[in-house]
């Protein structure tokens, strides 16, 4: 009953200021209107009541506009009211009003915005005297502004009629014709159909453009430039328009081609003044939606300036314009322009005016609206100057990188840019806020103001370089682009700016490693260790003291820095490094370096701590930070070391694999840090650093890369000892300027006269084509330590018979506790090297104690001229940092030295992983079993050498055998009927090339059951690696931040390169971590310093970890550098239990997902459909802006996982295709 009243009250009062207007005839001021248009003009005029000020003002709209007028209205101690939806609950536009009220319940997001008649009740219930509208969703709709009077309320803006005749593109256009003002060739009125469409195309000719006729912003507007994309065109156009302004009628224009667009503002008061405030270059645009303002237009010509700002205020009088608005003109290449459209409103860019002009916009609408004249404000024409140049960038939730695809999600860190000159408009720019798809994707505006334009983009683009943004994407890298851009520094631009310079578009990524590091916390707190512990044992809480050296701060030795920068600060403050190895290497090249390690009297020593060793006793789990640590030391102290073996073997996946450690980054930072000893790889022949064959191309770029990575020693070897297979490593060695040491993989026992496969003479002969072959060094490599020290005597002999010059080194392990009597035997034998490892990181798998063979040796001829004392300190470094990966200790089983060795022969690399299998696959109980029957494992196969990757054949067929419950003579017999590891098939097809004596039969041939064997060398076969293809292919899974290493490692592990480069990309510089947090992360309320690069500290403390919510998620709360961070994190756990919809796999190319969360407006096909490479299947809308997915590769429509009206979340599957 009330609004029944209220309705009936305004009808009167509107019939009686009517009558007396109609019958003076009174019309607006210089344009003549039709009958009965005049009534609702001068209803305007009478009921703004001008004698009485707006006391409560409310904005019926949303985000920074509303909050840009409310901070008016506050000045102007007028009393501000705000209306949100349901999804805007807690938006900031609520908080800054006096009061807020909640429409639209039930609605969609944007309907409730719309919604008229609940918008004009809200405001009569609560005493509102005016109501501005923003701009976008009800600022340019006629129908609103009447119902706005007729309710008896002020609307801040034109009349009702001005804004449907402005509001009307095509209206508009006769208008300013008949107001003498140039317009575009166009449509007389909407375009009703496709048909009419086609029917202006050929009338007029192509290109053209599809507008909405009752907005703008881009929204809505499609260029033509065929015949074919006239129907799509105007389907997605009318779509667009009927969803952001709830009309879909469109019109269509003659398209002018590099156009500079060109607006003016103007403000126009009932008294029939209209001035303007100068122009704004709206140029640099993206899809027709404006991206940078600037005021004043630069090097706009004064003549053409005047012209247009005359031809502007012309128009405003014509219509009798009052308030705020702005003609819009496109001015062309020859000069000429053309008014396109007046938008009869506040634009999103009237900041940049505010700035040049000091005139406060919205202020000025409020008072035009209370009936104020332009005169009595101070805004007569030649009261308004310019002053500087002004720049506004519109910040946007959108991601460049992928098309401007809209993002969504909470920001969690929000640190802007600020300082003087800057203005930021913002109703989101604070952590917490959710960005949701329902509304534009505006952020913040950021407006800079400076003398003259090179200036505010100087400033600007300082400004949008202080921003930290994380949480969602931005376009700030894109925006960073444009303002570095020569032509946009120029300050001409055309609206082809960006179509034509897609350098705007290259992006270096933000590394945002804090934010990243956080997740990695969190998520271990929440999910456990993302690297899996083979044992229940616990890291310890010590950390590792490294030893102390002469120019080293006290403070730090005495603290135990544990820190990041630590070796960094130690390196910088340190003195030369003493001459080492390396130098002779570096200056005179391997000939000569291996000519001068064969005249060195003394027996020289390779450090194996940074690989072998912790690969035998630690499951290759030592990390980058624990051996940067020790490494000046090392540098130090260790000079005189032969080499340090650090990298190659098992090292390069698990670090990859397990650690999320680049290899590449841990050879080159050690080089840094140990510039004078030699470092020295395992090699596996044309294995590379794999398990598996590769094109030979692949062999060569690896080496190559190696060596200009700092690798300098490269021991070559082959798991079957077959030649070809080592060849190619030394001649892709050799090429790549490495020092080559050529490998026999040892196996048998050359002392034994009752074992005739591996005797002295088969050693001998395999030495001589290693020698023919060209290498620098002769190595044997005893992988299981079965070497004994007779056995030593004898082959070391034999071969310093053979070859005086050549050096020989020897290798093995102390799995039997006999190595430092086998290195002692091979140094009086004549060998130049031997392998050990620092005290607390050797004996059983691992090498022969170093201090106990510097101390045999110390004082003899042989004297290794090196430290007992240094040893000590350096083996006190490893005691602590060893107990740090007590989850991968040997020791949990492995309690001493193993003679059995000799029975099973089972490499010392292996024997713990081995074990760890045995425990993963059941056998933890019957690992002696397993032992056993790696011998008969070994004997099945031929009795081959074992070493990796032959090694873990024997291994699997080990574990095979005892879960089957098999025995050798069992296999034999049912070869035929077993399916076997697929190890074990590859071993007897030939992939890791032909053992020694070659292979068992009829076994092969039982196995293989019919398949063909290789017959050559297996890399001979493969195509090689299309390098650039596969960098491509990187590219486009994990952007441009793909380095070269990466792809020879892709190329290699393409599995395994793929998930770090993803971890990384994810988790962020994890390797800076200390190695306790890494494994198992922090408690709650510990405290840690991360050194993330040099000069940049993290400070992070856990604060707590939230309970769980409905999307199955836990918060983790942190300080970082002493302000609030929060990260949400997935609970797998207990996520089981929860219902989500699927994502689209990665890297599958018929995995098609949502490119942008949104909601399924349309799909196009069905299951079983045939579709091709870029074929349109469905369409997403998102922030008003539709997206057409089109399939990724041609084939069938396997399945469809969404519908329409469906809201989706980014990189949800919508459908599977099978890729013909």
């Amino acid at each position: 009953m009330f609004r029944l009243q209220a309705r009936l009250s305004t009808l009167c009062q509107s019939a009686r200021v009517q009558l007396p207007d109609v019958a003076r005839g009174h019309n607006h001021h210089g344009y003549k209107l039709p009958p009965g248009v005049a009534c609702c003009s001068t209803q305007a005029k009478s009921q703004s009541k001008p004698e009485e000020k707006i006391k409560k003002l409310m904005v019926a709209n949303r985000g920074e506009i509303a909050i840009r007028v409310f901070r008016a209205c506050t000045e102007m101690n007028i009393q501000t009211v705000a209306i949100y939806s349901e999804q805007d609950m807690m938006h900031m536009h609520r908080q800054k009003a006096d009061e807020s009220y909640l429409i639209g319940k039930g609605l969609p997001p944007v309907a409730a915005y719309l919604n008229i008649p609940e918008i004009i009740q809200v405001a009569k219930e609560n005493g509102v005297d005016a109501i501005h509208p923003g701009y976008g969703f009800l600022s340019e709709r006629d129908d609103f502004a009447q119902q706005v009077l007729d309710a008896g309320i002020r609307f801040i803006g034109p009349s009702p009629e001005v804004v449907r005749k402005m509001g009307d593109k095509v209206e508009a256009r006769q208008a300013a014709i008949a107001a003498g003002v140039q317009v575009v060739p166009g449509s007389d009125g909407p375009v009703a159909s496709i048909e009419e469409a086609r029917h202006f195309c050929e009338q007029y000719g192509l290109p053209v453009i599809f507008k909405a006729a009752y907005g703008g912003g881009g929204r809505g507007m499609r260029i033509v430039r065929s015949m074919e994309e006239v129907d799509e065109n105007f389907r997605r156009a009318t779509s667009e328009a009927e969803a952001a302004f709830g009309n879909g009628a469109l019109f269509l224009e003659k398209f002018i081609e590099r156009p500079r667009h060109i607006e003016v503002q103007i403000l126009g008061d009932r008294g029939g003044n209209v001035v303007h405030l100068y122009e704004r270059d709206c140029s640099v645009q993206r899809r027709h939606q404006k991206v940078v303002e600037i005021a004043p237009a630069p090097k706009l010509p004064l003549d053409i300036r005047d012209k247009m700002t005359a031809d502007a205020v012309k128009l405003a009088r014509f219509v009798g314009y009052e308030n705020a608005g702005t003609v819009e003109f496109l001015l062309d290449p020859s000069g000429q322009y053309y008014f396109i459209e007046v938008n009869a409103r506040l634009q999103v860019e009237h900041t940049v005016t505010e700035e040049v002009t000091g005139i406060d916009l919205v202020q000025s609408q409020i008072q035009i609206a209370e009936g104020k004249l332009l005169p009595e404000m101070g805004l007569s024409q030649d009261e308004i100057e310019l002053h500087g140049c002004a720049i506004q960038c519109r910040m946007t939730t959108e991601d460049p990188a992928r098309g401007f695809q809209p993002d969504t999600g909470r920001i969690e860190v929000f640190r802007s840019g600020e300082g003087m000159g800057i203005r930021l408009d913002s109703a989101l720019g604070f952590a917490g806020a959710i960005i949701s798809p329902y509304y534009d994707s505006l952020l913040v505006k950021v407006i800079a103001k400076a003398r003259d334009h090179p200036a505010a983009a100087a400033k600007m683009l300082r400004t949008l370089k202080e921003f930290r943004i994380r949480g969602v994407k931005t376009n700030i890298p894109f925006l960073l682009n444009v303002l570095q851009h020569d032509q946009f520094l120029s300050g001409v631009v055309d609206t082809y700016f960006i179509d034509e310079n897609p350098q705007l578009f290259k992006f270096y990524p933000t590394q945002n490693r804090a934010q990243k590091l956080l997740y990695y916390l969190a998520q271990v707190m929440v999910n456990g260790p993302q690297t899996p512990l083979a044992t229940d044992l616990q890291p310890s809480d010590v950390v590792p003291s490294v030893p102390q050296l002469p120019f080293d701060r006290e403070s730090d030795i005495e603290n135990g820095d544990n820190s990041y920068g630590y070796y960094e600060e130690m390196r910088s403050m340190a003195p030369t490094p003493p001459t080492g190895w390396r130098d002779v290497l570096v200056k005179e090249g391997p000939e000569a370096f291996a000519k001068k390690v064969r005249e060195h009297k003394g027996l020289l020593l390779m450090d194996t701590t940074f690989r072998d060793a912790h690969q035998s006793l630690l499951a290759t789990r030592v990390r980058t930070y624990d051996l940067k640590r020790i490494s000046p030391f090392v540098t130090q102290r260790f000079n005189n070391l032969y080499s340090l073996e650090n990298w190659g073997g098992a090292t390069f996946d698990v670090a990859m694999r397990f650690l999320h450690e680049c290899p590449w980054e841990r050879l080159e930072e050690m080089r840094k840090l140990i510039p004078n000893v030699p470092f020295q790889m395992l090699l596996r022949g044309a294995n590379a650093v794999g398990y598996t064959n590769y094109p030979d191309n692949v062999v060569y770029k690896f080496c190559d890369m190696a060596v200009k990575s700092g690798m300098d020693i490269f021991r070559i070897f082959d798991s079957l000892n077959y030649l070809p297979n080592i060849v190619v490593g030394m001649d892709a060695v050799g090429k790549a300027g490495g020092v080559i040491e050529a490998a026999i993989s040892y196996t048998g026992d050359v002392s034994d006269p009752s074992k005739t496969k591996y005797n002295l003479e088969y050693y001998v002969n395999l030495a001589t084509e290693l020698v023919k072959a060209g290498t620098h060094i002769l190595s044997i490599k005893d992988m299981a330590g079965v070497l004994k020290p007779r056995a030593a005597t004898m082959l070391v002999g034999a071969l310093r018979e053979k070859f005086p010059d050549i050096p020989i080194h020897v290798h093995t392990h102390d799995t039997a506790c006999a190595g430092v009597a086998s290195m002692l035997a091979a140094a009086q034998a004549g060998a130049d090297v031997v392998d050990v490892a620092v005290d607390s990181m050797s004996g059983l798998t691992s090498q022969p104690s170093m201090g106990a063979v510097v101390a045999a040796l110390e004082g003899t001829d042989l004297d290794t001229g090196i430290s007992l004392s240094d040893v000590t300190d350096y083996s006190a470094y490893w005691e602590q940092t060893r107990n740090l990966y007590a989850p991968f200790e040997c020791c949990k089983t492995l309690k001493s030295g193993n003679s059995d060795v000799y029975i099973n022969q089972i490499p010392g690399g292996q024997y713990t992983n081995l074990q760890f299998q045995a425990f993963s696959l059941g056998l933890a109980d019957q690992f002696e079993e397993v032992k056993k029957m790696y011998a008969e494992a070994n004997q099945l196969l031929g009795d081959i050498p074992k070493v990796t990757p032959s090694s873990k054949v024997v291994g699997d067929m080990a574990q095979f055998m005892v879960q089957n419950k098999l025995t050798k003579e069992m296999v034999e017999d049912r070869a035929e009927e077993l399916s076997f590891p697929v190890s074990v098939i590859e071993y007897f097809q030939g992939y890791l090339g032909v053992p020694p004596g070659g292979y068992p039969e009829p076994l092969r041939t039982k196995i293989l059951k019919g398949q063909q064997g290789l017959d050559s060398r297996p890399g001979e076969s493969l195509p090689p690696v299309d390098f650039d293809k596969l960098k491509a292919d990187l590219v486009e899974k994990h952007g441009h931040d793909v380095k070269e290493q990466h792809v020879i490692s892709a190329a290699l592990y393409p599995k395994v390169t793929d998930d770090f480069l993803e971890f990384h990309d994810k988790y962020g510089p994890v390797d800076a971590l200390d190695t306790k947090i890494f494994f198992v992360g922090p408690k709650v309320a510990q405290e840690m310093e991360v050194k993330i690069e040099k000069g940049k500290t993290l400070s992070i403390k856990t604060l707590a970890c939230g309970d769980l919510n409905k999307n199955g998620e836990r918060e983790v709360f942190f300080e970082l550098n002493g302000q609030l961070r929060s990260v949400k994190i997935k609970d797998e756990e207990a996520s089981k239990e929860l219902h989500f919809h699927p994502k689209a796999l990665k890297g599958v190319r018929g995995s098609v997902g949502a490119p942008m969360p949104g909601e399924v407006i349309d799909v196009k096909v069905k299951e079983g459909d045939k579709v091709e490479k870029g074929q349109p299947v469905l369409v997403l809308s998102a922030m008003k802006m539709e997206m057409v997915v089109t399939a990724p590769a041609s084939g069938t429509v396997r399945s469809i996982a969404v519908e329409k009206k469906m809201k989706l979340e980014g990189d949800d599957l919508l459908m599977d295709i099978e890729c013909d």
